[in-house]
């Protein structure tokens, strides 16, 4: 969205007033206060062979203060859209703004030119004209769809979206609530970014102090930590952009005050349909003393594994089942830096209302979320999954190979018993038999403040170093072992990555035959964000995929910041260790300093997008366009 369109769509908005828009906090029926939940389904969903939406733009209230929105059907969030799988749809999309739109269906396996990508895979759908997506549906899940098309995701253009299996659904349950989170903000989202960008950390009100220890309100942390952020002049504090400063933290539209409730039954099984629609804020979920069965991720069953908490990050779904006695519960979702916290009712009566827990401690980054490394497992933890992905690096490798293989010398994560059929001539560094004895005489004395002063000359190669690139992690781990910042030693069980085994085996168990290394990078200051070391604006070289081929794909976190990466058109298996029940997600958390290992079937022919679903990072130019070749009618 050009910055100068929105502004005037914005002011054009309030100068109609009350007269032009719906003022009052109208939210579908799904989403209203006292939801018996989707046990009925009547009057609750848009289905059926033909579904029409309506983009306009909008008034939402919140708290009683009015604010300009963009809306669907006339709601924030907009309607649940509930079908069926092996239907055939057609989504008839109306756009009565003054400005282009789009809709991007999350999650979904369709033909690209209907992912709704504009300059990617369509051309975006103009003002006052209508747009008519039309795919069969070949999934089931919790999923949402939402704009692709500027900024206009922060001001509500967003909605949720069920999938039902067309056989039977392995997950009993005997009623469900989809529970949609976000972020609001009266702010005009490119006053936000321009904020962002003016001054890093401009929202960040929870600095550390001597007070602020002292008081106990922040994580310790230890004075050779300090040291090292000093050093760097970077802040241990600054785990998200935008705060509570600038957001109020909703559950299906409603606010920490406006306490949405949801309906149930003692005694039955309840089924919550968790997304995280917010544009740039990652949730720490839970329901104190009231324990969660996972059961899906990212509309992909998995084996049941009970959990207290989870965290969530932007744009991922988790489908859990819970079964309440008869009292109320309290719904958290905690802002990942705990500035704020969205809050929301289970209750088998209205009005019903639990004890809100306080904001926790706040959480500070360590010298492993600098990419340093795993100084407790170097130091002999058992504990810590770093001493598997550290075993027979060599370091100077590493820093020195290049392109795909960057990191190819770490690859013992790998189940080697798999992959016989792996082509390592194309990892420099690899050899048959698997990893060079560790060699870390290339980092173990590395100062980290000689990279910020950009002495970068141990960069892999095919990341590009400029302004952009403050720092790249000299020893990455893997951290899909790991909670989530701030959820180390919260006492009691938090979901990882490692704990999500797939319902049932998948499909193509072929070995991947090429390794490519993605790097997430940036500088935190300036707020730039890339891949690679390259914005989008910059018009770098697209990632290739020939069809159908099967590669393990790095990403890289060498910033300090957790992002959930999102590939269109396709799910990703974390390589977690679980063979043939590596989980499928088509959203994955990076860690700060961290990697993750993924193997992708590239077998969606097409032009995809391929990006952080921090809404502002993606705007900064955190994105790249995926090409998958040959395509439909091409020869091979």
């Amino acid at each position: 969205m050009n910055q100068n369109i929105g502004r005037r769509t914005f002011l054009k908005a309030g100068a109609l007033g009350t007269a032009g828009f719906a003022i009052p906090s109208l939210m579908p029926v799904w989403a209203q206060s006292g939801s018996p939940g989707l046990v009925t389904k009547v009057g609750t969903t848009l289905a059926g062979e033909e579904v029409r939406l309506h983009i306009a733009e909008g008034m939402f209230d919140v708290d009683g203060r009015g604010g300009h929105a963009i809306t669907i059907n006339g709601t924030i969030p907009g309607p649940l859209i509930r079908l069926r799988e092996g239907q055939s749809v057609r989504l008839v999309v109306e756009n009565s703004l003054g400005e282009d739109t789009s809709i991007h269906w999350h999650g979904l396996i369709l033909p690209f030119q209907m992912d709704g990508v504009p300059g990617v895979s369509f051309p975006g759908i103009k003002a006052s004209s209508t747009f008519t997506y039309e795919f069969p549906v070949r999934q089931s899940g919790t999923y949402w769809y939402h704009s692709h098309s500027g900024l206009q995701e922060q001001v509500g253009h967003y909605g949720p979206m069920v999938i039902d299996p067309a056989g039977a659904d392995p997950v009993a349950h005997d009623r469900e609530h989809v529970i949609v989170l976000s972020d609001w903000s009266f702010l005009h989202p490119h006053t936000i970014f321009t904020r962002l960008k003016q001054k890093g950390g401009f929202f960040n009100r929870q600095k550390t102090t001597l007070l602020g220890r002292l008081t106990g309100r922040e994580e310790p942390m230890s004075q050779a930590d300090r040291n090292m952020f000093a050093r760097m002049r970077m802040d241990p504090t600054d785990i998200s952009d935008v705060t509570e400063a600038a957001y109020k933290f909703l559950v299906n539209g409603h606010s920490f005050d406006e306490n949405w409730t949801g309906i149930f039954r003692a005694g039955e099984r309840v089924r919550l349909r968790i997304i995280n629609a917010a544009a740039q804020t990652t949730f720490n979920f839970r329901i104190p003393g009231l324990p969660m069965t996972v059961v899906a991720t990212d509309g992909i069953n998995v084996r049941p594994v009970e959990v207290d908490e989870f965290q969530i990050g932007n744009a991922e779904t988790y489908d859990v089942i819970v079964q309440p006695d008869d009292q109320a519960y309290t719904i958290v979702s905690e802002a990942i830096d705990r500035s704020g916290m969205g809050r929301a009712t289970l209750a088998p009566r209205l009005g019903m209302l639990a004890p809100v827990p306080p904001l926790r401690q706040r959480p500070t980054l360590s010298m492993k979320d600098m990419g340093m490394g795993d100084h407790d497992a170097m130091a002999g933890s058992p504990s810590s999954s770093a001493q598997g992905s550290m075993a027979g690096m060599n370091h100077s490798a590493h820093a020195a190979s290049s392109g795909a293989a960057a990191a190819g010398s770490s690859m013992q994560g790998m189940d080697h018993s798999n992959m016989a059929g792996m082509d390592h001539s194309s990892m420099p560094g690899m050899g048959a038999v698997g990893a060079p004895a560790a060699d870390h005489s290339a980092h173990g004395g590395m100062d980290m403040t000689s990279m910020k002063q950009r002495d970068l000359s141990k960069v892999p190669p095919n990341v590009k170093v400029g302004v952009g690139v403050d720092a790249i992690a000299p020893m990455p781990v893997d951290r899909t072992g790991d909670p989530g910042i701030g959820l180390e030693d919260v006492g009691h069980r938090v979901l990882t990555y490692k704990d999500l085994v797939s319902l049932e085996p998948r499909i193509n168990q072929r070995l991947p035959t090429r390794f490519l290394e993605i790097h997430l990078t940036g500088n935190m200051e300036r707020f730039m964000w890339s891949l690679d070391g390259e914005q989008l604006s910059e018009n770098p070289e697209p990632y290739r995929f020939a069809r159908n081929e099967r590669v393990r794909m790095r990403l890289v976190n060498d910033t300090m910041m957790t992002h959930p990466m999102h590939l269109h058109g396709h799910f990703w298996e974390i390589v977690n260790g679980h063979g043939a029940h590596q989980p499928l997600k088509h959203t994955v958390k990076v860690l700060p300093g961290g990697f993750v290992d993924l193997d992708l079937t590239a077998d969606a022919p097409g032009d995809w997008a391929f990006h952080c679903h921090l809404l502002y990072h993606m705007h900064a130019g955190m994105m790249r366009v995926v090409k998958v070749r040959p395509l439909e009618g091409d020869a091979a």
